[in-house]
């Protein structure tokens, strides 16, 4: 460190020697160094120059992350190349390959997420010991020389043993289900038969109950997001946008109609207001004494006392035995000339068969068109809302911009709507709670007005 120092004041004093800070320098000199005791240690970091081993120590390891050692260990062909000319940089393309140009370039963030370093990573020395390895290496050095003179351990002979004793039995048990070579069990398989008592399934909770096909089914066939239309973007197309504002304006055009027709139904009409005569009239009832006139009782009114006026019936004559024969007679001949007419049409319709031929594939062409129309119905209900509760759900105003709100980039844009209302919006859609109201807040108590002292001496 002194010899350095030394080279250094040495270097300073010599002519044509240009100071950066001259200042720094003539301060320096003028004051007095301390003298220090450099046999205790306590001193020697305290007080010792280190700076220009630092920055040589800098030095090298800025060469190693750059290139992977010191520089002057490099080989010529690592730090040098040969420029061939323009001809040599060009890209061979590859068959069926695209143009490399500005965009195969990597980004700007992943370079910079790239390792730059090219120092290699310190070696795991923890990862490759093992506890016991010595003793653990001793015992297999062990086994292959007893095995070189063919004797087996006496884990392995008892395994034999078993093996014997195990093929000596002429009874053979199905293998347990812990047991290594069992049969192999596919889990998503189907199912063996059951062949035990029902009934005895299901008092002991072995036979579960069969799950209706019902609760397989979603509530609704919509998704739980729903992407916006291409309009609702931040930099939409001309065209979408006006797409989407057209469906934001019928959309407010139908509320507007559904307002003024509400208007309508409470406006009073023309014929109901009240005009001159009308008022005059209500002024003056009862103050003019109209002679009513008492108009005859009708047949089937009520007397003052309100019981009804019975009339006398008409006598009915009895009729003579010619009019009784008579009256049989026609009767009878009614009853064959009905008879007569039904065998006459159905005659008649054999010589129909083809007009009624056409007249059932017109039938069941309008069934068919029927059962189409109901299921197209029933296909397009299971995508809209039904009705859980008592309210009924009202779709979200669309969110949408103008033409002149639309911000010119991304971090102009403000932010529209929330989050949680919209989750809670689409689960009401999807069927899977009811739609709500907010809770009205009903206070329990009265209010209770209390005059202190100092209101009442100020008043």
């Amino acid at each position: 460190m002194a010899a350095a120092r030394r080279n250094k004041r040495v270097a300073a004093t010599q002519p044509g020697f240009l100071k950066l800070n001259s200042s720094l320098d003539h301060s320096e000199s003028n004051i007095r160094r301390k003298r220090v005791n450099k046999n205790k240690k306590k001193n020697w970091n305290k007080h010792s120059d280190i700076q220009d081993v630092e920055e040589f120590l800098d030095d090298v390891r800025l060469q190693e992350r750059s290139t992977g050692g010191l520089i002057s260990e490099k080989s010529d062909d690592n730090l040098f190349f040969v420029d061939t000319g323009e001809h040599a940089k060009n890209i061979q393309k590859v068959e069926g390959a695209e143009k490399t140009g500005r965009g195969s370039r990597p980004l700007r963030i992943d370079l910079i997420l790239q390792h730059d370093s090219l120092v290699p990573p310190p070696k795991d020395v923890l990862a490759h010991q093992l506890p016991n390895a010595k003793k653990l290496r001793r015992i297999a050095q062990r086994a292959e020389q007893l095995a070189a003179k063919g004797v087996l351990p006496r884990r392995q002979k008892l395994l034999l043993r078993r093996k014997v004793a195990a093929g000596s039995k002429a009874k053979e048990r199905p293998p347990a289900n812990n047991h290594p070579e069992r049969p192999f069990y596919d889990l998503w398989g189907e199912q063996s038969e059951v062949t035990a008592d029902p009934y005895y399934l299901e008092q002991t909770k072995k036979k579960l109950v069969k799950r209706p096909d019902k609760l397989n089914q979603k509530p609704s066939e919509l998704p739980a997001v729903e992407v916006i239309a291409p309009g609702g973007s931040y930099n939409p197309e001309f065209f979408s946008h006006q797409a989407l504002l057209l469906q934001a304006h019928e959309v407010e055009v139908k509320k507007q109609k559904e307002e003024q027709r509400v208007e309508r139904q409470l406006a009073v009409r023309r014929e109901d207001k009240a005009t001159e005569e009308t008022v005059f009239q209500e002024q003056v009832e009862g103050l003019l004494e109209e002679e009513e006139e008492e108009e005859p009782m009708k047949e089937g009114e009520e007397s003052a006392q309100g019981k009804p006026v019975r009339q006398k019936r008409a006598s009915r004559e009895k009729k003579t035995e010619k009019q009784r024969k008579r009256a049989k007679t026609e009767k009878e001949k009614e009853q064959q000339r009905r008879a007569e007419q039904v065998v006459t049409g159905r005659k008649q319709q054999l010589f129909q068969l083809r007009s009624i031929r056409a007249e059932l594939k017109r039938r069941e062409q309008r069934t068919r068109e029927r059962q189409t129309q109901r299921h197209a119905r029933k296909e397009a209900q299971k995508s809209l809302p039904r009705r859980l509760g008592r309210l009924k759900f009202q779709a979200p105003d669309l969110e949408v911009q103008l033409s002149d709100e639309i911000p010119g980039s991304l971090r102009l844009l403000r932010p529209e709507g929330s989050i949680l209302k919209d989750r809670f919006k689409s689960l009401q859609k999807r069927n899977m709670i009811e739609p709500r109201e907010r809770a009205k807040f009903k206070r329990r108590h009265k209010l209770k007005y209390v005059e202190k002292r100092a209101f009442k001496a100020i008043t």
